[in-house]
């Protein structure tokens, strides 16, 4: 992913001008003017982003905060990149209606070797901090999870909209969820930081951080929140557990694909969210395209921004020949089975994750064979040469013997 952050515009030598800069497409500084403030009277600022390692891609929705820390970076700030691994496996109760299903220790490894890489080919390797919270939070005695505890009230908590609105229905909450946000609110204090970066889901845990800092002594950090991108639904924020994610490591084809699939009241997000344009380069997408020629225009960037221009171009041309010209690729991959049962091929192709699920996917009428929809679930396919498909981009090349 050769990942090129946006050059820095000229006339930022003052504070309030790297504040705006630093703010565009709308981020939400808390409190206001705290971020210009920290740039008057600190050369060096430590700007804090965490992360939960839950799942195994990072969405264009987890890029938007960790491509405006990149951006801190390059005005010569250090980013202090925070693995979640002690805090996913309590799991974050952000925007949850319910209690969030607990990782254990090797999910929570599994997900940081699939992810971390991608998050490092967004950021500078260069005044770059990458902590995990297992360092100070795995060390906590009872002692001092306690005093953490004895610094928050429950009235306080229940001040934040998602338990508020679980404690008014009625709906359980766990002691563990209550105590996320204070760990989440320690790493702040742990590694100094001066600013955090995430979502505006966060807000409240950032300000209680700001309170944790405090009562230790430290200056209170600024607060940085980024708009939720919407998925490639255009309602629900996106997120893997929605399946609604464009991922920054998939290929140039799928990130076309997705993009050519967001509902176009969702498209100026995109634009403004999504890219790394300069922001008249943005309104200028925006008035002079309108439609399917704006889909393209975005798809065409984002899968640009990842993996280059020429792959962009590859990935557009792919896209026509699947679904303007309704052709097969040329390059797909292949391979040759003795299985003959269609189920249990999608499950040896990795198309289904059980035999349930490959014969929901054919009872959808989501697989075809050499073009035509297969309507038995439990097909037996007889021996030759097949172009499968899968939906609308996977494609495989199959032998049977």
């Amino acid at each position: 992913m050769p990942y090129t952050p946006p050059a820095l515009p000229a006339g930022l030598r003052e504070a309030e001008a790297q504040a705006a800069y630093l703010m565009e497409d709308g981020f939400l500084e808390v409190p206001p003017g705290s971020l210009a403030e920290k740039l008057k009277n600190k050369e060096h600022l430590r700007v804090k982003f965490g992360v939960d390692p839950t799942a195994a891609a990072v969405t264009w929705g987890w890029s938007v905060p960790l491509r405006r820390l990149r951006r801190f970076q390059e005005l010569g700030h250090t980013a202090v990149l925070i693995i979640g691994d002690y805090t996913a496996q309590v799991g974050d109760p952000s925007g949850k209606s319910q209690t969030r299903r607990r990782l254990d220790g090797s999910e929570v490894e599994r997900y940081i070797e699939a992810c971390t890489a991608a998050l490092l080919e967004i950021l500078s390797p260069e005044r770059l901090e990458v902590r995990r919270n297992s360092e100070w939070l795995g060390r906590m005695g009872m002692q001092e999870t306690l005093e953490l505890a004895s610094q928050v009230t429950v009235a306080q908590l229940l001040e934040r909209d998602d338990f508020r609105k679980r404690h008014t229905a009625h709906e359980p909450i766990s002691m563990i969820e209550f105590m996320y946000p204070l760990l989440q609110g320690y790493d702040s204090v742990a590694v100094e930081a001066d600013v955090e970066l995430g979502g505006t889901d966060q807000q409240f845990n950032f300000m209680l951080a700001r309170t944790l800092q405090q009562r230790a002594g430290q200056a209170p950090q600024a607060c940085l929140c980024a708009p939720l991108l919407v998925g490639t639904d255009g309602k629900k924020k996106m997120s893997q557990s929605y399946g609604n994610f464009i991922g920054v490591a998939e290929t140039p084809e799928e990130i076309f694909g997705k993009a050519m699939s967001i509902p176009d009241e969702a498209m100026e997000q995109y634009v403004r969210l999504a890219l790394d344009l300069p922001g008249a380069d943005k309104e200028n997408m925006l008035q002079n395209n309108g439609g399917v020629a704006l889909k393209r225009a975005l798809a065409k960037s984002m899968a640009a921004m990842f993996h280059g221009a020429d792959a962009a171009e590859r990935a557009e041309e792919a896209f026509n020949q699947r679904h303007v010209r309704r052709e097969a690729p040329t390059d797909m991959p292949e391979g040759t089975t003795t299985e003959q049962y269609l189920p249990k091929i999608l499950l040896e192709l990795s198309w289904a994750s059980s035999l349930s699920d490959a014969r929901r996917a054919i009872e959808g009428r989501g697989v075809r064979l050499d073009g035509e929809v297969v309507e038995d679930a439990h097909h037996n396919v007889s021996a030759g040469t097949y172009t499968m498909q899968l939906g609308r981009r996977r494609f495989y090349r199959l032998t049977v013997m």
